[in-house]
């Protein structure tokens, strides 16, 4: 085993222990926590040694970087997950190599998203972000950190989402405002996470909490943890 090998593992084992104990401490059956790496600005051949040690959800945010990396990897039968900012001029690029969506905020997204699945002939899986800024109680300015449809507009994108024949509403994705309680800001989530499923029930996902913040995630009832630094480390000086 490489020295980097070793470090990925003990990181993951780091990792997954504590996915196991928020799980314990929330009451959630074991294992009911899915854990998204995520490999922005390392290079392929950590996704590489990742997926040997079990790994089998990675998560990019950048455009073009993503593309590439995932071609490098292709042989792994991964499901990539792509989880930044979303511009509209580049949805199409990205749902021609996702297998999830993270970050659909806005339904003027959906035809390139929906048309790029066609040609694929998949269907691509899609979370609508929340901003969670609304309804903060701590006096920060609000909207000014973080992007995501605002909770009363998440209906309407839905649905938008639901008449697109090849994509596929999977659930929510949302980040705790900066400066917050992360407790605070995950059960506003929950909260509109319960009238989410009173529509739509089959949209099981929610994809909430990072390497500092993952534990109040899972208490709050996240299904997917989306993790980096505290697997992969700093990023790398060259960025």
């Amino acid at each position: 085993m490489s020295a980097r090998e070793a470090e990925l593992a003990a990181n993951l084992e780091r990792v997954r222990a504590r996915v196991a104990d928020a799980e314990r401490t929330a009451g959630r059956e074991p294992g009911s926590v899915s854990l998204v790496v995520v490999t922005k600005f390392f290079p392929a051949s950590d996704v590489r040694l990742l997926a040997g040690l079990g790994v089998t959800d990675v998560g990019e945010n950048r455009h073009p970087e993503a593309r590439d990396k995932k071609a490098d990897c292709e042989d792994l039968g991964l499901s990539w997950h792509y989880i930044g900012g979303l511009q509209s001029n580049k949805a199409g690029q990205v749902a021609a190599y996702a297998d999830v969506v993270e970050s659909v905020d806005r339904a003027k997204l959906l035809a390139r998203l929906d048309r790029a699945a066609a040609e694929r002939g998949v269907a691509l899986e899609v979370l609508l972000q929340v901003g969670l800024d609304s309804g903060r109680t701590d006096g920060a300015e609000v909207g000014a950190d973080r992007a995501g449809v605002e909770p009363e507009d998440l209906p309407a994108l839905a649905d938008a989402v639901t008449a697109c024949e090849h994509l596929v509403l999977a659930g929510l994705m949302a980040v705790a405002p900066l400066g917050e309680d992360p407790a605070t800001a995950f059960d506003r989530l929950a909260g509109i996470r319960a009238g989410f499923l009173a529509d739509h029930p089959g949209a099981t996902t929610c994809s909430a909490g990072m390497s500092g913040d993952l534990e109040q995630a899972v208490a709050a009832g996240a299904t997917h943890v989306r993790v980096g630094s505290a697997i992969l480390g700093s990023r790398p000086s060259t960025h």
